[in-house]
């Protein structure tokens, strides 16, 4: 039987009796032996492995503890087999004698996980270009240091850049990097590279050499725009660190076409070669922050990446609490957003980066009410944004109409598949007694529209709906629209929505659109265009009875 063969059959043995420790400790001496054959198959089948073994531990805890303690061992043997090479093994056999509490990335793998497969990607040369933005305090940067004393063990002799906006930065980093791969540390980074000795260190200048003396060492760490030409070069990795100082940096238009000024010239230009990959880890600022820029060049390339990872999910739970208290639990992250600015917390945690000189509805120019005035109001009308599958929103405002006013009293802004947004949207029009809604006819609207008149209607509502078909220019309707919104709408008070995730939801889609830069989301601002223009066309079809001339 040839080896692939073999494997194939131990793989399938795993799998029909997991709790066995015979079938793991073949596949082990089986992958070894096919990693020299074919190293691809090989080295996937000890990624296999280890994952089988992580996922089954557990359960044989309970049941079997004798083998326990022999996976236990036989799991290390494989994440030193695959850890040259594989990014996620070497992440978890490096930490393997750290008590877990203090480990880096076992606690934060879950979370982490995509991103340490999108750094593989990179070494693997899937990708010329990886940019990540993350909240600031989740671990974006020990990850990094961790990537480059791997890509450093694997390719001595390819040098590695760092640049960061901050010499206390740049001089922690280099002092993490030496405490990886210090040889009577905690670490287990010498069993990975064995052959590979720290040859010389440079503390002035942050520079730490492996192997063989070179003019441009293993590991280099500067800070941007302290004029460095000649000094360092990068030819492994351009690792790019945070480069924005601050806020003081990111409100100012012309100091951030300075900073990319600087990493264009300074740092962009010390790659040596045409294979030299390039990291941005950052926690976003602006559209014109150097990774929104290079999002803008390569965003439609498929050498490059753009990772986003925001600080909270749809549902306003944190995406970021690890065990051992560390990361960020839901409550706090919701304290913090309540003490910050609006538009710092979307940029900083929500990595949703805003230009406030572009904003089209400010919060604080908003008209905003508590309760809805005394008395039965004149109309309750309602408009919807429909969609059909994909990233957009159902939107739907309901407005109940006094006077000249519109108060914003109920809204719908729904990601989710149309045959379960439907009947929401059914239940809104009932229960809020709307008379009149106009649903927009562009794709599934016309369709969608016609199945809620049904279901309203058997439902005892009743609304009227009618569909326009839209052939105005999305952003130009948004625009010209947004004076009348400004005037006649009122949306309800923060303190009103704290508990209200969707109305949340609804105004901070409002207050983002921007009229420079991309927009993720436009649904809502073009929600609220539609319920300007249906409004206005109730003036415009009035019927004026004028007395005859004659």
């Amino acid at each position: 039987m040839d080896i692939q063969s073999l494997v194939r059959e131990l793989r399938e043995k795993i799998k029909k009796q997991p709790y066995g420790y015979s079938g793991y400790e073949g596949m082990f001496n089986a992958c070894k032996l096919l990693i020299r054959e074919d190293f691809a198959a090989g080295l996937d089948g000890l990624r296999w492995l280890s994952a089988q073994i992580m996922a089954c531990m557990p359960v044989m805890a309970t049941t079997n503890m004798a083998e326990v303690g022999l996976l236990f061992a036989l799991h290390k043997s494989v994440l030193l087999a695959a850890a040259p090479y594989d990014f996620d093994s070497f992440l978890l056999y490096v930490e393997w004698n750290r008590e877990p509490s203090k480990k880096f990335y076992a606690p934060r793998r879950k979370q982490l996980k995509v991103v340490v497969d999108a750094l593989q990607d990179l070494s693997d040369d899937k990708l010329d270009l990886l940019a990540i933005s993350m909240p600031p305090g989740v671990g974006k940067s020990t990850l990094a240091i961790f990537y480059m004393t791997w890509l450093a063990g694997k390719y001595p002799d390819s040098p590695i850049l760092t640049g960061s906006h901050s010499n206390s930065w740049v001089r922690g980093a280099y002092d993490e990097c030496l405490r990886i791969m210090d040889a009577n540390g905690e670490y287990l980074w010498h069993d990975v590279f064995p052959g590979v000795q720290v040859s010389s260190t440079n503390a002035k200048d942050c520079r730490i050499d492996l192997g063989k003396r070179k003019r441009f060492e293993s590991l280099q760490f500067t800070s941007i725009g302290t004029g460095n030409a000649g000094l360092y070069r990068a030819m492994q990795l351009l690792y790019c660190d945070d480069l924005v100082s601050g806020s003081e940096v990111a409100l100012s238009k012309d100091r951030l076409d300075k900073l990319w000024g600087i990493y264009t010239t300074d740092l962009r230009q010390r790659k040596l070669g045409d294979r030299c990959k390039e990291l941005h880890i950052s926690t976003r600022w602006s559209v014109y922050d150097v990774v929104g820029r290079l999002e803008m060049e390569y965003g439609d390339n498929d050498r490059a990446r753009f990772i986003t990872m925001p600080a909270m999910d749809e549902k306003d739970e944190s995406l970021w609490d690890y065990p051992y208290n560390l990361g960020y639990s839901t409550k706090t992250l919701r304290e913090q957003r309540e003490v910050m600015d609006d538009v710092d917390w979307r940029a900083l945690f929500m990595n949703q980066p805003i230009e406030r000189e572009g904003l089209l509805y400010s919060t604080d120019e908003l008209r905003r009410y508590f309760e809805l005035p005394d008395g039965e109001p004149d109309a309750i009308i309602a408009v919807c944004d429909t969609k059909d599958r994909g990233v957009d929103y159902f939107v739907m405002p309901v407005a109940y109409q006094f006077g000249p006013d519109f108060y914003i009293d109920g809204v719908i802004c729904d990601n989710g598949n149309p045959d379960i947004v439907e009947p929401r949207l059914v239940n809104i029009l009932v229960d809020r007694g709307v008379q009149l809604a106009r649903f927009e006819s562009n794709q599934a609207g016309g369709r969608i529209a016609s199945s809620v008149q049904e279901k309203v209607k058997e439902a005892g509502g009743r609304c009227k709906i009618t569909t326009k078909y839209t052939t105005a220019q999305k952003e130009t309707k948004i625009i010209v629209n947004s004076p009348w919104v400004k005037e006649h709408c009122l949306f309800k008070d923060d303190s009103v929505i704290k508990n209200d995730k969707e109305y949340r939801r609804f105004m901070q889609f409002l207050c983002g659109w921007t009229m420079v830069g991309k927009n993720k989301h436009d649904d809502v601002p073009d929600g609220m265009a539609q319920l300007a223009e249906f409004v206005q066309s109730f003036a415009m079809n009035k019927v004026e009875i004028v007395k005859r001339p004659f």
